[in-house]
């Protein structure tokens, strides 16, 4: 069974940095891509971040790009997302979601979530 743990989340001010975690198992996690997602409450689903099973391969949704990372380490099966210059609109639940087949890992080929960590960011 698919499990998918996020933490890291919490209170940031406005410039500061987090660093998500997101912790696998019940797969074999190197053969998956995994995403990033956040939903700000009353808003819907909004991408934030992909990487490729081996990890060589990222992408970013326009509003986080050039502030946060993805990576992972595969043999921890951990992915992490590496957020810097934290803006209030950055404030949201972030989710952890895994890649139902292949590398391709934006918001319609992703077949399993965690429960999510809350953000903040406020002075």
């Amino acid at each position: 069974q698919v499990h998918l743990v996020e933490s890291g989340g919490g209170l940031a001010q406005p410039g500061g940095s987090l660093r998500l975690s997101c912790a696998a198992s019940g797969f074999t996690f190197s053969s998956y891509a995994m995403s990033w997602a956040r939903q700000v409450t009353g808003k819907g689903l909004e991408w934030v971040s992909g990487i490729s099973g081996d990890g060589s391969d990222t992408d970013y949704g326009d509003s986080v790009k050039g502030r946060f990372t993805i990576s992972r380490d595969n043999a921890k099966n951990t992915v992490y997302l590496q957020m810097n210059s934290l803006e209030p609109e950055d404030t949201a639940l972030y989710f952890c979601a895994k890649a139902q087949s292949g590398n391709y890992y934006y918001l319609d080929n992703l077949d399993a979530w965690g429960q999510g960590t809350l953000v903040t960011v406020s002075s």
